[in-house]
C-alpha cells in the first residue's frame, strides 16, 4: 500500500530557481559563463530562502541550516575534499603528472595514436581524480600528435577529453565521486564496482572507435626528463589501496606522504616546500568545499519549506517502478549539471532529492551514487561552456562546438546506461 505524501510547495524551490536565473542570465548575456561565480550565486539563492517562511523565526532557520551542515556525509566530504587536494598538490609537485604521461607514451604501441591518447587520458584521469588536470597534461601531446600523424586537432583533443571523462567519473579521488558517495551513504569500492561495469562498455566501444580512425598511423613524441616509476607509485598506491576498501582518509594520508618522499628523493621537492605545496593542494579544493556548505544550507531550507517534497511528488506521477526511478535520476543529474555546468556542484545539489528518490523505489546506494555521478559526466563532457571543453578549445585554438563530434565516451556512457536501466530486470537490490 503506497504511503499517503505530504504536500509539497512549488514556492520552496524559490532559492534553486534564483540561482539558476543568475548563474545561467548573466552567463548568456556576458557570453562567459565564469563571469557569475558560483558562489555568489550561491549566497543570494541562500538570501532568497532566509526570507521565505515567516513561519520560522531567523533563530529557527539558522537551526535548520546548521543540522543541514552538520551532517556526517558533509563534514565527512568536505573533509576528504581537503585530503584529495593535498594528496593532488604533492603529487603533481612531485613530477607525477609528467611521468604519468611519459610513461603511457613510452609504453604505446604505434598504430594507435589517438585510442592511445584516450587510453592515456584513462589512466591518468583516474589515477589524478581530475578531468581538468588530465586535459592540461594531455592537450600538448594531442597536439604534437595531430601535427605528426596529420589526423583532425579535434580528434585528438576528442579522444583526451573522452578519457578524461572516464576517471573523472570513476576516480577515488574524483570530487565527483566524493560528493556522489558521501551524499547516498555508501562505500567508494562499492561504488567503483557498480560505476565500472555500466561503463566498461562505452569506454571499450569508444577505443575501438578510435583505434578504427587512427590504425595504420605511427608518431613519435618525446617528453624532456622521460618519467620516473617513484612518481607513478603514488598513483598507483591510492588506486590500489582505495579499490581494496581502505579507509579513504588512510589512503589519501598515505598517498601525499608517499609522494612527499617520491619528491624528496627525486630532487622534485625541496625540504623547504614540502607544507607549501600540501597547502597548495588544499586550498585548490577551497571553492568546492565551501559551495558544499551552502548548498547543504539552502537545500536544508528548501526541504523544511516543501520545496524537494514537491519534486518527489513531480517525479512520482511522472516515472512508474524502480526503472522510472533510476531515469529520474538520471534525468535530474543531467538538468542540473546542464544549469550549473559543474559536475561536482550538480551533484551535491541534486544529492538530496536522488536520496530520497532511491529511498522510494528501492534503489540501493551505491546505484544512485553511480547513476548521479554518470549522468552529471555526460553532461558535462557535452556541454560547449562547460570548463572541459573550454579547457581543451583553449589549449588547441579550437573551438568547444568543432571538438564536441569527437567525444565519443560521455555520448557511449550516456546511451549504454540507458539500456542498462531498460533492459534489466526489476528485482529486489541489496541496500
Amino acid at each position: 500500500m503506497e504511503q499517503k505524501r505530504e504536500k509539497g510547495n512549488v514556492w520552496g524551490l524559490l532559492p534553486i530557481g534564483v540561482f539558476l536565473v543568475l548563474f545561467l542570465g548573466v552567463g548568456l548575456v556576458s557570453g562567459d559563463f565564469y563571469a557569475m561565480p558560483a558562489i555568489v550565486a550561491f549566497l543570494i539563492a541562500l538570501m532568497v530562502a532566509f526570507f521565505q517562511n515567516r513561519r520560522l523565526s531567523f533563530g529557527e532557520k539558522l537551526k535548520v541550516i546548521a543540522e543541514g551542515v552538520g551532517d556526517e556525509n558533509i563534514i565527512t566530504m568536505c573533509l576528504i575534499f581537503l585530503a584529495a587536494g593535498a594528496f593532488s598538490g604533492s603529487v603533481k609537485a612531485a613530477g607525477g603528472a609528467d611521468s604519468t604521461v611519459a610513461l603511457g607514451l613510452s609504453i604505446l604501441p604505434p598504430g594507435i595514436a589517438v585510442a592511445g591518447l584516450m587510453l592515456i587520458g584513462c589512466f591518468m584521469s583516474i589515477s589524478m581524480g581530475t578531468s581538468m588536470g588530465t586535459i592540461g597534461a594531455l592537450a600538448p601531446i594531442a597536439v604534437g600528435i595531430s601535427e605528426k600523424t596529420g589526423f583532425s586537432m579535434a580528434i585528438c583533443i576528442g579522444a583526451v577529453v573522452s578519457g578524461a571523462m572516464f576517471g573523472d567519473n570513476l576516480s577515488m579521488i574524483s570530487d565527483t565521486t566524493i560528493a556522489a558517495v558521501r551524499t547516498q551513504g555508501c562505500e567508494m569500492r562499492d561504488k567503483f564496482k557498480e560505476n565500472f561495469f555500466l561503463v566498461l562498455p562505452a569506454a571499450i566501444i569508444s577505443l575501438v572507435i578510435y583505434v578504427l580512425i587512427s590504425r595504420n598511423t605511427s608518431f613519435q613524441v618525446t617528453l624532456e626528463g622521460g618519467y620516473n616509476l617513484w612518481q607513478v607509485l603514488p598513483y598507483l598506491v591510492v588506486l590500489v589501496g582505495a579499490l581494496a576498501g581502505l579507509n579513504v582518509f588512510l589512503v589519501l594520508i598515505g598517498g601525499t606522504v608517499l609522494s612527499i618522499l617520491a619528491g624528496l628523493g627525486t630532487g622534485t621537492i625541496a625540504v623547504a616546500d614540502i607544507f607549501r605545496v600540501m597547502g597548495e593542494g588544499v586550498t585548490s579544493m577551497y571553492d568546492i568545499t565551501v559551495i558544499s556548505i551552502i548548498v547543504a544550507c539552502i537545500v536544508s531550507l528548501v526541504k523544511k519549506n516543501g520545496g524537494i517534497t514537491c519534486i518527489l511528488n513531480l517525479i512520482h506521477k511522472k516515472i512508474r517502478g524502480r526503472k522510472g526511478g533510476e531515469l529520474g535520476v538520471a534525468l535530474l543529474a543531467v538538468l542540473v549539471d546542464m544549469a550549473t555546468a559543474n559536475n561536482t556542484v550538480a551533484i551535491v545539489i541534486a544529492g538530496p532529492i536522488a536520496k530520497e528518490i532511491s529511498s522510494d523505489y528501492g534503489i540501493s546506494p551505491r546505484r544512485t551514487a553511480s547513476l548521479l555521478d554518470i549522468f552529471a559526466s555526460v553532461t558535462q563532457g557535452l556541454i560547449p561552456y562547460g570548463a572541459q571543453l573550454l579547457l581543451a578549445a583553449g589549449q588547441t585554438g579550437l573551438s568547444p562546438l568543432q571538438i564536441i563530434p569527437y567525444t565519443f565516451y560521455p555520448v557511449l556512457m550516456g546511451v549504454t546506461v540507458v539500456i542498462f536501466i531498460l533492459l534489466k530486470k526489476q528485482k529486489p537490490e541489496k541496500v
